[in-house]
């Protein structure tokens, strides 16, 4: 099982991580970090590094009943979006397969969450 659901697409890199952000709203995700690697790389090590940005996103609905079953599960989130410049091969989108990474509970209710949390996620990232 793959633990990522990807993309890739050509374009502006701010440009794609402004229709990630758009597809993230339109599927009730709200951006709640953001870490931008290349400058947090470039600031603490000096080292030179692609455009790589994660977003932290949430659904606060399907957070609070995934929550509400398991308390525990705080570990696991937010769901990560990665958008990374990949140079030649142009821009990519990727995010947690939430079914994967939850696939450790033994929950059914976690388990759907999390299958409706992956779908989402297809979409968003097919949509960018």
């Amino acid at each position: 099982m793959s633990y990522h659901i990807s993309r890739t697409v050509t374009g502006d890199f701010d440009d794609v991580v402004a229709r990630t952000r758009e597809e993230l709203s339109k599927e009730g995700f709200g951006v709640l970090t953001e870490i931008d690697v290349k400058a947090t790389l470039k600031k603490k090590l000096d080292a030179d590094f692609r455009p790589y940005l994660i977003l932290g996103a949430c659904n606060p609905p399907l957070a609070h009943r995934a929550l509400t079953a398991e308390d525990k599960l705080g570990v696991l989130l937010p769901c990560n979006v990665v958008v990374q410049d990949k140079g030649s091969e142009g821009i990519e989108i990727s995010a947690m397969d939430p079914a994967a990474a939850m696939s450790m509970i033994d929950s059914a209710e976690v388990g759907e969450v999390a299958r409706i949390v992956r779908d989402k996620m297809e979409k968003v990232v097919n949509a960018v």
